[in-house]
Parts: C-alpha cells; sequence; structure tokens
C-alpha cells in the first residue's frame, strides 16, 4: 500500500478520515489529527489538492476579499488569514477589491460567483454597498472581518468601546475641550468612523460635556490627518487640548502637523490613536491596542467551521481592544505633563 491508504494504515483510521485529517476540512479530533499528520512525515506522504478535492467534493481553496493590500490593518488581517491556512494545507485566492473602481465591480459581478472556493472572507466591506448580500447569494460561507451585517458571521474590534476608552483616558487626565479627528460620512468604512464617533460622543455626553463635542473630518490616511490637524490646530481660539483619532495613522499625522506649528505634544495637545499600528512605538503614540492578526486567525477558524457544518449560525465576535499608555497623553496641568515627544523617543509603555 501507498499514499493515503499507507497513511490512514499507519494512523489506525479509515481513508476518508485520513484525508479530512490531512486536507483541514471536516471534523476530526486533535488526537486524530496529529496521529495521521505523523503518519504522513514517516512516509513523506503529502495529499495533492486534486486529490484531497476529489475525496471531499470541496476546492481546497478559501476566497479573501479586501479593499486594500498596502495597507497596516489590512496586510495584518492577511498575515493571520495565511498563518492559518498554511498550517491547515489550503489554499487562498486573494481578491483586490479597491472602492469604487471598474476591477472592483467585475471582481463582485463575476469572478467571485463563480465559486471557485469552499467559503469566503470579506475584509472591510460597507453594508450600504448591497455586497455581502452579493456574497451571501453565491452560497458559500462568508465571514466578514469588520463589518455590520446579520447576515454573515463578524469578527472585529468593539469600536464604540475602543473610542469610549480613549476619551475616558483624555477625561481622566483633565482634558475637557476634547475633539474627535477623522473619518468623512461619504469614504469607503464610514461604518467604523461612525461608530467610533459614536463611543467619542457618548463618553464627553456622560461626562457632561455635550456642548464640547467636535467633530474634525479628516481621510483615514496619515496624509489626511495631518492636513486636517493643521487647519484645526492653527485656529488658536478654537484650539482643543487633547485629540481622540479614528486611527493611528490619522493620529500621527495629527502629531507630526502639531510638530510643524509649534505644538508640543503632550505638553500643549495630547493625542490618542486606535490600532497600535507599527508605527505607533515610533511616534510614542498612546493607543488602543487591537491585533488585525488574531482578527484573521480567528475569522478562518470561525469559516472552516461554517465549511465543515459545525457551526453554520451567524454571530458577532467583537474583541476588546487595550490601552496601551506611551508619551503622547499627559495631563492638562502643565506641571504634570511629560516631556514632550522628541526624535521617536518614548517613556516605557503601559497597559490597562
Amino acid at each position: 500500500m501507498s499514499g493515503i491508504a499507507e497513511v490512514a494504515r499507519r494512523a489506525g483510521v479509515s481513508k476518508s478520515t485520513a484525508s479530512r485529517a490531512l486536507g483541514g476540512t471536516g471534523y476530526v479530533s486533535d488526537d486524530t489529527r496529529d496521529r495521521v499528520e505523523k503518519a504522513a512525515a514517516e512516509i513523506g506522504y503529502v495529499p495533492s489538492t486534486s486529490a484531497v478535492s476529489l475525496a471531499t467534493g470541496r476546492t481546497q481553496n478559501i476566497g479573501v476579499v479586501m479593499p486594500y493590500l498596502n495597507r497596516w490593518f489590512f496586510a495584518e488581517v492577511l498575515e493571520g488569514i495565511q498563518e492559518v491556512l498554511l498550517a491547515r494545507g489550503l489554499d487562498l485566492t486573494l481578491y483586490d477589491a479597491k472602492p469604487r473602481t471598474e476591477g472592483r465591480a467585475r471582481i463582485f459581478e463575476d469572478f467571485l460567483a463563480r465559486s471557485r472556493f469552499d467559503g469566503l472572507i470579506a475584509v472591510g466591506l460597507e453594508p450600504d454597498d448591497d455586497e455581502v448580500d452579493q456574497l451571501v447569494r453565491i452560497g458559500r460561507p462568508v465571514v466578514s472581518i469588520v463589518g455590520s451585517s446579520d447576515a454573515t458571521t463578524v469578527v472585529e474590534i468593539d469600536d464604540d468601546y475602543a473610542s469610549r476608552r480613549a476619551t475616558e483616558h483624555l477625561l481622566a487626565l483633565g482634558h475637557r475641550r476634547i475633539a474627535f479627528l477623522g473619518g468623512q460620512t461619504d469614504r469607503h468604512w464610514a461604518q467604523v468612523d461612525q461608530r467610533r464617533l459614536g463611543g467619542y460622543e457618548t463618553a464627553m455626553t456622560d461626562a457632561g460635556l455635550a456642548d464640547n463635542i467636535r467633530h474634525i473630518e479628516s481621510e483615514v490616511t496619515l496624509p489626511g490627518g495631518y492636513a486636517a490637524a493643521v487647519d484645526a490646530l492653527s485656529d488658536t481660539r478654537a484650539r482643543c487640548t487633547a485629540l481622540v483619532a479614528t486611527c493611528d495613522e490619522v493620529a500621527i499625522g495629527a502629531i507630526i502637523a502639531a510638530r510643524r506649528l509649534g505644538v508640543q505634544v503632550p505638553a500643549d495637545l495630547s493625542v490618542i490613536g486606535i490600532d497600535d499600528h507599527e508605527y505607533a512605538e515610533m511616534f510614542s503614540l498612546t493607543t488602543l491596542r487591537q491585533s488585525p492578526r488574531e482578527q484573521g486567525r480567528v475569522a478562518v477558524d470561525l469559516l472552516l467551521a461554517q465549511i465543515a457544518g459545525v457551526d453554520r449560525e451567524s454571530t458577532a465576535v467583537r474583541m476588546k481592544a487595550k490601552l496601551v499608555v506611551r508619551s503622547s497623553t499627559a495631563a492638562i496641568d502643565p506641571r504634570a505633563s511629560a516631556p514632550a515627544i522628541d526624535g521617536g523617543l518614548s517613556i516605557p509603555e503601559s497597559e490597562y
């Protein structure tokens, strides 16, 4: 005997069980999977995709559609997705669906409809675009990373909690003139910005500061945050003492703008973001840490469970971001403020 039959014999299981264990689909206990993988390694057996597909009736391929490939969040999510798929021996087909492009329309209307995958992970899709409904109509399991549709399982951070926690951190430092920086309602991914704006507004209202609520709109990019902050901070009569940025890139843009205007961070202005972007430490940025890689890993696990028929119910997995205190925020009392940021140096961070 050779091939899958020999693997099954050595592991003491049926050929179908061995195929499921090596294919990463269908329920197999961890102990059984370990025995099968060990048996396969002993004889150097590597199942071909076509062979596994014939045995299981599946493509052994997972589709991933996302609007950007070169932005930190999406790149990190993709790393997490790929990590799990590689470990399970599954293929990945990636669709780069840039917003408001002809190519995006073709992906949804043509390529995805061909259903050359067992399931799909959709990252950062706006529900108003009817795109989630298009995906559901394909008839394959779908898991969304960031979204607000009841039609699919959703994995994301609790945006409302993150921005409330960020605002409450500034309130605890004595700030009262706190503005929210970022987000435009006519831009892609507006749902995330609206939820984060809502969390900021809730915290301000609960603190009795509803009259101080101020939303400074900006594109959700580092240059967008920079441009909006330059305009807002140049008005010395209406200048706030603290900013809650919708994400770290916007926050970093605001820090650069403040430096160029001679506004010291944090002595004159405290800035907090949401993400813990790879550049956050460089700019000593206080932030709410999320883990896009973990969201990617969780999404794959949930999708594979749906494909295997273990759990087909749609659910929402919302992770809590963790406050990471660095030196871009300080008490409103100048005597209690930390030294201004200089050259990317930072005091040791702490988490709460």
